[in-house]
């Protein structure tokens, strides 16, 4: 399995690393991913009962705004930047917190899922 190395290889990388047990039953939202830079994009990440579905380009009316440089998104996706303290100094920007909380928690994270 090939290691996705820029932003946009990482967000297509969502759908291998979603787990949609960790989804509750009848859970929907759409997540808007605004990535500057040369290794970004726009990008809607759709949930619907367990699938997913990733699509460059905004579509739809977001649950979640998601705005980050590439490089910031790949260390964060990465684990070379803590997500809490990038928020906090304002280097990924999020509409809903709450939203992002969960959408976090169902995926497998690039580090773990992409072990040598």
């Amino acid at each position: 399995m090939q290691k996705p190395a820029t932003a946009k290889e990482i967000v297509h990388s969502l759908q291998d690393r979603f787990r949609p047990e960790k989804a509750e039953p009848g859970y929907a939202a759409i997540f808007h991913l605004d990535i500057e830079g040369e290794r970004g994009g726009q990008f809607t990440v759709a949930i619907d009962d367990g699938t997913i579905s990733v699509h460059e380009g905004l579509e739809g009316t977001a649950t979640c705004e998601i705005k980050a440089s590439d490089s910031t998104y790949e260390d964060v996706e990465w684990g070379r930047t803590n997500p809490q303290m990038a928020f906090m100094f304002g280097k990924v920007k999020v509409s809903d917190i709450g939203a992002m909380l969960d959408f976090a928690g169902m995926f497998h994270r690039c580090e773990d899922y992409y072990k040598d």
